[in-house]
């Protein structure tokens, strides 16, 4: 294996107050990455390098930096990327421990770049907002309120405030107009804890809408540890708004934008900045995924505006970037990029489009390497196996499709901890390898088969085929080669969460502004 180079915590820090383009990438799985890392680190586990980069750090010149906290990852993952073309890749020297013992602050949780803006932006603008007490007594009284949830759909249905309506932080300003026509109606925007609510109620206020607007304070956590009953299965979503109304939302979104900075493109302009072989430019349509797969700009992904400013780090991982946003209406685009601004990225949105600029369709489908050769077998012959002694079956999906259902006899297993799974595993005579679709498996067939002599196999159409063949399943964490450590349990996701950790959770945002004066690298301007 080739020595790779070291970059230092003093030169990322330098490059990030002169807001030169770096990624800087937390190879670990989510959990430990939520433990510990620095502002700005991006989490792409070694586990899915591979599949994940190439979005997610486009351009094969932008300078890269892997650390992990001592587990031997970084130094593999820095051999992945320059074997994927990328060619200035350095390791941080000390890892994670070199971070802090330079002096660097650490964050824990997930989005925090997002997260601590929403808390800088609440503190400077004092944006609005009631108790969930206060929320209650509205909702008993009858009043004039409508709760708009800001949440994706999915997430809404899962636990929400009864009455609510799902209306995803970018549509807010789109549709507030027709959920709540009469100007004297009280608005109040919820999330599960506190971001999206205060982006959510301090867009309708940037956008100068005519309605009284609170943010439900602290959201659904602060709803269930006030001891008040939440929802399930609601399904209230928006309705299409009137040419009248998108064609106001589109001047105030306009009007925010430029205040906020916001470069204007056309389709010209969007190409000399694709061509420019030194800057990195993320091309995002921020609109729902349905009107997305009917009908998208070429070359576009589809990151829905609430959650690209909820996740931006998830997505657009080179800190110092370029982002264009694109819409077919004028104000989703404008209200995410007056955001993305005011957190310190040149963000444009792209104008002069029109329906026929929307000629691709279907889901965004990510940019993906080279696949590796596989020995493949299909659910048939898997199924035969399985009545043998000998076949050791590998799931690599992630834990939470693994517990909702798996193969019988399947062995949940992490792609970047194989050497210890392998000493954990019965004996084998042949290995087969599944996941949901054998993407990510297919990459594990060839790390494994160059751990071990004995035959490694990969189930053709993964999990999904054996489900489409009506074969049977199991459910359950009924064998874990590993801890699950793949994905960070939320303390605002669900509703058997401990009221410690909910209540910690709050405590630790409220923190976020100070530790955002300790680090002193965010770039921020509140608007």
């Amino acid at each position: 294996m080739s020595s790779v180079t070291t970059r230092r915590y003093h030169d990322i820090r330098r490059a990030l107050l002169a807001r030169e383009e770096l990624a800087l990438i937390d190879v670990r799985e989510e959990d430990p990455f939520a433990q510990d890392h620095p502002l700005f680190a991006a989490n792409i586990a070694l586990s899915k390098l591979e599949l994940e980069v190439f979005a997610r750090v486009p351009r094969r010149d932008t300078a890269i930096t892997v650390y992990d906290n001592g587990e031997g990852l970084a130094e593999v993952a820095a051999q992945r990327l320059l074997a994927l073309g990328y060619r200035d890749v350095a390791v941080l020297d000390g890892g994670l421990a070199g971070w802090r013992a330079a002096g660097g602050e650490l964050f824990r949780d997930v989005n925090v770049p997002s997260k601590a803006f929403g808390e800088l932006v609440e503190s400077v603008r004092h944006t609005p907002s009631l108790a969930a007490e206060q929320v209650q007594a509205l909702l008993d009284e009858k009043a004039d309120v409508v709760v708009l949830d800001a949440r994706r759909f999915d997430e809404y249905q899962t636990m929400s405030i009864p009455g609510g309506v799902s209306v995803p932080g970018a549509e807010l300003v789109l549709r507030v107009a027709e959920l709540a026509p009469d100007p004297a109606t009280q608005v109040i925007v919820n999330c599960a804890g506190r971001t999206r609510s205060i982006i959510g109620t301090q867009s309708l206020v940037n956008a100068g809408i005519p309605n009284p607007v609170a943010a439900l304070r602290n959201g659904t956590i602060g709803w269930t540890l006030a001891g008040q009953q939440l929802a399930h299965g609601q399904d209230r979503r928006f309705a299409e708004v009137s040419a009248a109304t998108r064609a106001n939302a589109a001047r105030q979104a306009r009007a925010v934008a430029d205040r906020s900075g916001v470069l204007r493109l056309e389709r010209a302009g969007l190409r000399d900045w694709q061509a420019d072989p030194t800057r990195t430019t993320y091309l995002f349509d921020v609109r729902t995924p349905e009107e997305y797969n009917a009908g998208h700009l070429p070359g576009s992904r589809s990151v829905p505006g609430g959650q690209l400013v909820q996740e931006t780090d998830h997505v657009a991982s080179v800190r110092g970037a370029r982002i264009v946003l694109v819409d077919d209406d004028g104000v989703r685009a404008n209200m995410s990029a007056s955001w993305l601004a005011q957190m310190g990225w040149q963000v444009a949105v792209l104008d002069g489009l029109s329906e026929a600029d929307f000629t691709a369709t279907g889901e965004w489908q990510p940019p993906l390497p080279a696949l590796p050769a596989a020995n493949e077998i299909g659910v048939e012959q898997l199924a035969s196996w399985l009545q043998q002694d000998g076949t050791v079956l590998l799931d690599f999906t992630t834990s939470a499709n693994y517990v909702k259902r798996h193969i019988p006899g399947a062995h949940w297993a992490i792609r970047a901890q194989l050497a210890e799974t392998l000493e954990r595993l019965p004996q084998a005579s042949r290995y087969v390898l599944t996941c949901g679709s054998s993407l990510l498996a297919r990459f594990a067939a060839r790390d494994l088969q160059a751990l071990t002599r004995t035959p490694v196999y990969l189930l053709e159409g993964g999990t999904a085929r054996w489900i489409a063949a009506g074969l049977p399943l199991e459910t359950g964490e009924t064998q874990l080669a590993v801890p699950r450590s793949d994905r960070y349990r939320r303390p605002y996701e669900g509703t058997d969460n401990p009221r410690e950790a909910m209540q910690g959770y709050l405590d630790w945002e409220f923190g976020l502004v100070a530790q955002l004066e300790r680090d002193g690298t965010h770039g921020f301007k509140v608007l």
